[in-house]
């Protein structure tokens, strides 16, 4: 069908027609490439028995993909400005609901309710790259029922979603994916595949939900305020990080003991540690934790 968005022509037909103007603030830049956009909806593995919630359908080049592929598409984009054009360009599909609204804000949990029985949703979106993390985190820690998320991001905060100990880019984020999802680099993206040509490379990654996380802590928030606490002073030993961080409340002793209960020196930085290793520091401190109350003379 060549009226479809994919073809780099009849979008710039379309925002001429319209006079769009571009919003820096909602990070938009619009996929213009049908190999990359097969490619996504491939990756997703759509069926016709996936409702799927779309982030940012733009003026929706993808959202056109996923409505052949899919039973039934949710598309949530917080522009109003583009709320006309998506009428126009889904006119001919059945299956998909346009909701303006911000994703932030949007009780996913109940659209899934509604659009899906509460049965797992797809996600599939070409994210605003300024609201990744927090997007990808809210899906994971909303209590969304979800299957799997297929997403074009930054091609460096894919780089850091996969990553294991030990590199640069490996940090909380890294973690906090790999909690919750296996992560499976799709393909990397350049930046002519989009109208405007964003400042940097892009990658699609395919997050799939892990039906039990693989590691057990007893108190998953707890592992996270470490996680967050080594990992927000890089360059300091993991025991100083821990010590020096609001969130938590164990003395410089304390701390010592859990590092050297895993087998490591007091001067081991928190990147050097696996989601393993950072469960059993975790389940050390929430198995001890009459004996460190007592110490803290609670």
């Amino acid at each position: 069908m060549d009226n479809k968005l994919g073809n780099p022509q009849k979008t710039i037909e379309i925002i001429q027609k319209y006079q769009f103007a571009f919003q820096k603030r909602f990070g938009q830049n619009f996929l213009i490439d049908p190999h990359v956009l097969d490619k996504i909806i491939r990756a997703a593995e759509v069926t016709k028995e996936d409702c799927v919630l779309e982030i940012g359908p733009g003026i929706g080049t993808m959202t056109q993909y996923l409505a052949e592929a899919a039973g039934r598409v949710v598309a949530v984009e917080i522009d109003s400005n583009l709320i006309p054009i998506l009428n126009e360009t889904l006119k001919d599909y059945q299956n998909v609901t346009i909701i303006n609204d911000d994703i932030l804000k949007v009780d996913i949990p109940r659209l899934a309710q509604e659009y899906n029985g509460g049965r797992p949703v797809k996600v599939v979106a070409n994210l605003p790259y300024y609201i990744t993390t927090p997007i990808i985190m809210g899906l994971f820690e909303g209590e969304v029922p979800l299957d799997s998320i297929t997403v074009m991001v930054q091609k460096e905060v894919a780089d850091r979603m996969k990553v294991g100990p030990g590199s640069k880019d490996y940090g909380a984020l890294s973690l906090a994916v790999q909690y919750y999802a296996q992560p499976y680099l799709v393909a990397n993206v350049p930046p002519n595949c989009f109208i405007p040509r964003p400042g940097v490379g892009s990658a699609v990654i395919r997050l799939t939900r892990h039906k039990e996380p693989p590691v057990q802590a007893d108190d998953p928030k707890l592992m996270f305020r470490l996680i967050r606490a080594s990992f927000n002073q890089r360059r300091k030993t993991l025991q100083n990080g821990l010590s020096n961080s609001p969130e938590l409340s164990f003395t410089k002793e304390q701390i010592a003991a859990g590092i050297e209960s895993l087998g490591l020196s007091p001067s081991v930085r928190g990147e050097a540690l696996s989601l393993e290793q950072f469960a059993a520091l975790s389940n050390y401190f929430t198995r001890n934790n009459l004996q460190l109350q007592m110490e803290r003379g609670g």
